[in-house]
């Protein structure tokens, strides 16, 4: 069974940074490609990024350039790093996990991010 467990969420204001993890609690890291999704109010979920075993990742066009993925093997963690954050980046924030060979995916519940002064 894939437990994914969030954190770091919270109330920042805008032009704050933020990051976010996600403890994956897999037999083999290395099987699974990690992500981020969000949603917000009234939204469906969009993804944000996108990290492979080897460390590529994929950005949605929104997050190019605010948003930073990374992964740690050892600790079987992915982090969202957020710098210059916007009203438009509150949501809820989905860690996401793909097993490469089964497709099978997964779903944290979430952590909240309210931009607001």
């Amino acid at each position: 069974q894939v437990q994914l467990a969030e954190s770091g969420g919270g109330l920042v204001q805008p032009g704050g940074s933020l990051q976010l993890s996600c403890e994956a609690y897999v037999s083999t890291f290395s099987l699974y490609v990690m992500g981020w999704y969000r949603q917000a109010p009234g939204e469906q979920h969009e993804l944000v990024a996108r990290i492979t075993d080897g460390g590529g990742a994929n950005y949605a066009d929104f997050a190019k350039g605010r948003f930073t993925i990374s992964r740690d093997h050892a600790k079987r963690m992915i982090y969202l790093q957020i710098k210059s954050l916007k009203p438009e980046d509150t949501a809820v924030y989905y860690c996401h996990a793909q097993n490469i060979r089964t497709t099978t995916t997964y779903w944290g519940q979430g952590t909240q991010v309210t931009v607001s002064s």
